[in-house]
């Protein structure tokens, strides 16, 4: 066994060398661990993961917030892995239950991504898998790069998480996502991951691209009065783009699929 440290929750998890019981209530690391070839590890997962990946039936033991204490103890898992964020609270209630959690931080950018797969490998023992992911997305970015136009366009996503509508600014890696697409972000001045809506400053900005993000299922958006409510048809020509929660059309996955995902919104620029 050994003894990681674990400076989100400000206490170190006791970890096998290379842990054989997961539980990830982060789609983003459980699609890197299946990227991987690593799933015959997981023994659970969460409620959103099957989004991304198959899960082959794998007891769901919760979601982002709400979990089955009684299901995940029963998985005996040796490694639950959980974020920072909002999800810190809980990865902190089961850690004082006793259970093997380890929170990792909520990526800024696309490299903070690579940096979590990084440390993902490192809590399974299985580095060269990890820097073999990393290497692959570096190699793939680089091709998304060398496509970009010359005049990018200036692009302005609008995040819609539940009712809690929010920009993208300079401070996630949502705006990396859209300088991989070949996009400028108009609002990567802004030293926030998520600011408030500034919509008269959208106006004033006139964008080439309007990326609207909004979860279909869980929490669905009318759009056509979300276009009224905005009353921008006629005020400066831009294109729609809508994204949502299916694989490959997610802003906010911080999966290696973000990738497919930079991939089709260049389609859409």
């Amino acid at each position: 066994m050994r003894r990681v440290p674990c400076p989100l929750l400000e206490q170190p998890v006791l970890l096998p060398e290379r842990p054989q019981r997961v539980v990830s209530f982060v789609s983003g690391l459980t699609e890197a661990i299946w990227a991987m070839n690593l799933s015959d590890r997981v023994v659970g997962v969460s409620h959103y993961c099957a989004r991304y990946v198959e899960t082959g039936g794998r007891p769901v033991t919760g979601d982002y917030l709400r979990i089955d204490e009684g299901a995940l103890k029963a998985l005996a898992p040796d490694l639950v892995l959980m974020t920072g964020g909002i999800q810190q609270g809980v990865a902190r209630r089961l850690a004082k239950a006793g259970l093997p959690v380890y929170a990792l931080p909520l990526p800024d950018s696309f490299h903070g991504i690579l940096e979590n797969i990084r440390r993902l490998g490192a809590l399974l023992g299985e580095m060269e898998a990890a820097c073999a992911l990393t290497a692959r997305m570096e190699t793939e970015a680089a091709e998304l790069r060398s496509r970009a136009p010359v005049r990018r366009p200036r692009v302005y996503a609008e995040l819609w998480f539940g009712r809690h509508p929010r920009m993208a600014g300079g401070l996630t890696f949502i705006h990396d996502l859209i300088a991989l697409a070949g996009g400028e972000n108009i609002w990567g001045h802004v030293p926030e991951g998520y600011p408030k809506l500034d919509l008269p400053g959208v106006v004033e900005a006139r964008p080439d691209i309007v990326v609207l993000f909004h979860e279909e299922d869980d929490h669905p958006l009318d759009v056509a009065a979300w276009r009224r409510e905005r009353g921008w048809d006629g005020q400066w020509p831009f294109r729609l783009v809508e994204a949502g929660i299916t694989r490959g059309r997610n802003l906010i996955h911080d999966g290696p699929s973000l990738l497919e995902t930079a991939r089709w919104l260049q389609g859409k620029l």
